[in-house]
């Protein structure tokens, strides 16, 4: 099964996708065997990780230049946006050639080595044809935005809608490019490899002469072999012999989700799963000239500019990690717990929770804590089964906490501000961190035996725990820093990404007084970063263009129609969809279940905010909470919880998977409380929006 270092959210069942391994299971290809196409991904994906930074300081002199100077940029807008674009992009081959896709291993891990093969070749072949098919009408939309220059129309007029354009060309090509070298060194056989250098080849000589009969005419040679292939294509129209509109809503919404779960568990990644159901469909409907809907939705997601965001907030976390802040936040923590009894276990959530507050990123966030307070906590005598169960449980509230990486894609997915539901999102975090930090202090209180107070520990050990000044500031600057962006988005002094922005300058600050702000950390923070959002955003193109189809043919009316006939109070058919996500959490990614299922649930929520006695906003941010929440318990749900194996990956050898399983009980119990709080008191979630001002 394959593993990544990038910080994410995936475990052994959800896990980054290997489309290519020539030397063996846990490595990737070395640098000495590179080819043309690897070298240019992989410099590409050195260089275009630079792009965060850059981006970062447009958006932190925009905030500066609008509050101290007065005068607001008309430039930094558009340029961040086409900057982070580009990286999001162009990332494609590094991800693709570093095998950092995610996907669904499930059966992958069952199987034997022939059958794995068999289903990553399948899975490159499918991947080859559903960015052919997207390029094939992407590359003709960029042609059109290049010859018309087309511009934004703002006061800055920048020819933004232009460059996206052509920036996802590219990187769609750099992915077909790369996915094609991988399936060349795939397969195994003489024959095989010369059939896939045909295929390359004739995907060259397809856009070569697309791109000359787009520039040079009709009448000329590029335009008369651009006529015949779509003459081709005309020929090879399936949706007229098809006729898709002669069957019913409920047979094609079927079709289209079966076949979407059915590709899910070959462990393909799941942006290409997504992406062909999507094409499938669209050329199903609409014939070739359907692909328009396809890129017209995935050129659309790259000018979200809430989107930004992620990558600003993974680089502070990143930059925070590599930086040892989580280290030092442990440390001053055990010195202010005093001789509390088990007060080791509660600076851990208290750590925790500063930790979420600083990255969004539940993975990362638990491989810190597995490194740091796992064996620390196991050394001075505590409880083994409630340790382990304590730090998963508590590195989850990152999915909870703002800013959570997931929540900003439930937002972006509901149509709902996103500081709105960082503001919601806040007390019921707060509320599962102190039941956690109870429930050790109960239990501790009536068992003594399960944690030593420090004044024990001093006394066995000689030794006591001491902070330096530098650290110690560290830990001040870095809390501030919290309190600073965080405070800016809940007083609306700075829209989300601008906090980012500064939240991700701001670690850097924080890096260099502890003396750690050298090349190689702003390095690996950049190319860690890059291949996460990488990862992501191939993903959230994908799923967007299914979501777009599966509405456009009637698939999103009736699912909704299903609730709203399910003949249930609203209460229930809540229930009913927290239902269908605990089903969706046993085999797939949180984000696929967030793009693939928002937007059907969302506006059924709003259709029952009045019986709920909600406004329609209200609901959504509502909602949205129960959705995070029933995710993060999915999370550490035995059997394929990604939060425990990301611990196992971490932890002393001697700790199983099973004794993992079994710790996380109690916490899923506090979980189930805390979401069953929340159902039934919706002001959990929504006082402290109300009292900001929010919705």
């Amino acid at each position: 099964m394959s593993t990544s270092d990038t910080p994410g959210d995936s475990g052994s069942l959800v896990t980054i996708a290997h489309d290519d391994d020539p030397v063996g299971a846990a490595g990737s290809l070395p640098y000495g065997q590179y080819g043309v196409i690897d070298h240019i991904s992989h410099f590409t994906g050195v260089g275009v990780s630079t792009f965060f930074l850059v981006a970062a300081g447009a958006t932190l002199w925009e905030v500066v230049a609008r509050y101290f100077f007065n005068a607001p940029t008309q430039w930094a807008f558009e340029v961040v946006m086409v900057l982070c674009a580009a990286s999001w992009t162009l990332s494609s081959g590094f991800v693709t050639l570093k095998r950092r896709h995610i996907g669904i291993t499930v059966f992958q891990a069952i199987v034997s080595e022939r059958a794995q093969w068999r289903l990553d070749l399948v899975a490159m072949l499918i991947g080859i044809v559903a960015l052919f098919l997207l390029l094939s009408d992407a590359t003709v939309r960029a042609y059109l935005a290049v010859a018309h220059v087309e511009r934004t129309g703002s006061a800055f007029n920048s020819p933004m809608p232009m460059v996206l354009k052509t920036l996802l060309v590219l990187g769609g090509l750099l992915y077909l490019a790369q996915l094609t070298v991988n399936l060349h060194r795939h397969v195994r056989t003489a024959a095989s490899r010369s059939a896939v250098k045909v295929l390359g080849a004739f995907m060259a000589v397809y856009f070569v002469v697309g791109f000359g009969a787009h520039f040079l005419g009709p009448d000329s040679v590029f335009g008369l072999l651009a006529g015949r292939f779509t003459a081709v294509a005309d020929v090879l129209d399936p949706s007229a012999a098809l006729d898709m509109r002669s069957y019913d809503l409920g047979s094609i919404s079927l079709f289209m989700v079966l076949a979407l779960i059915a590709l899910m568990l070959t462990g393909m990644p799941l942006g290409i799963v997504t992406l062909i159901v999507s094409v499938i469909m669209a050329v199903a409907f609409f014939g070739p000239k359907g692909l328009y809907l396809v890129s017209a939705n995935v050129a659309g997601l790259l000018d979200h500019y809430t989107l930004v965001a992620i990558p600003f907030f993974v680089l502070m976390a990143s930059i925070l990690e590599k930086a040892g802040i989580a280290e030092d936040l442990f440390d001053a923590m055990s010195v202010f717990s005093g001789n509390l009894r088990g007060g080791v276990a509660v600076q851990t959530v208290i750590v925790a929770v500063i930790l979420a507050a600083m990255s969004g990123i539940m993975g990362g966030e638990i491989v810190m804590l597995g490194l740091v307070a796992l064996p620390q906590m196991l050394r001075l005598g505590y409880d083994r089964k409630m340790t382990i169960g304590l730090i998963v449980a508590s590195g989850a509230l990152a999915t909870l906490i703002p800013p959570s990486i997931t929540m900003i894609v439930y937002g972006l997915s509901a149509e709902v501000g996103i500081g709105d539901l960082f503001v919601a999102g806040a007390v019921p975090g707060l509320m599962l961190a102190t039941f956690y930090a109870l429930y050790v202090l109960v239990r501790v209180h009536i068992n003594p035996a399960l944690a030593p107070t420090a004044r024990e520990v001093a006394a066995r050990t000689g030794k006591e725990n001491r902070l330096s000044r530098t650290r110690l500031n560290a830990v001040f600057l870095s809390i501030a820093l919290i309190f600073s962006v965080m405070g800016s988005i809940y007083a609306g002094i700075a829209s989300v990404t601008e906090a980012a922005a500064v939240g991700a300058v701001g670690a850097m600050v924080i890096a260099a007084v502890r003396h750690e702000l050298k090349p190689a950390l702003i390095k690996g923070a950049l190319m860690g970063s890059m291949s996460t959002v990488g990862t992501i955003i191939w993903l959230v193109m994908g799923a967007v263009s299914f979501v777009g189809i599966f509405n456009l043919v009637g698939g999103g009316d009736f699912m909704r129609s299903l609730f709203i006939n399910l003949d249930l109070p609203p209460i229930g058919v809540i229930l009913v969809m927290m239902l269908i996500l605990v089903v969706l959490g046993t085999f797939m990614e949180w984000i696929a279940i967030i793009l693939i299922t928002v937007p059907v649930f969302a506006p059924v929520v709003v259709l029952l905010a009045p019986e709920l006695g909600m406004a329609e906003d209200q609901a959504k941010i509502w909602f949205g909470v129960l959705f995070v929440m029933n995710i993060q318990i999915y999370f550490l749900s035995p059997p394929f919880g990604p939060a425990c194996f990301w611990l196992k990956s971490v932890a002393p050898r001697d700790v199983s998977l099973q004794e993992i399983f079994i710790s996380v009980i109690p916490f899923m119990g506090l979980q189930v409380i805390g979401l069953v709080l929340v159902l039934a008191f919706p002001d959990i979630a929504l006082w402290l929006p109300g009292a900001l001002g929010g919705k």
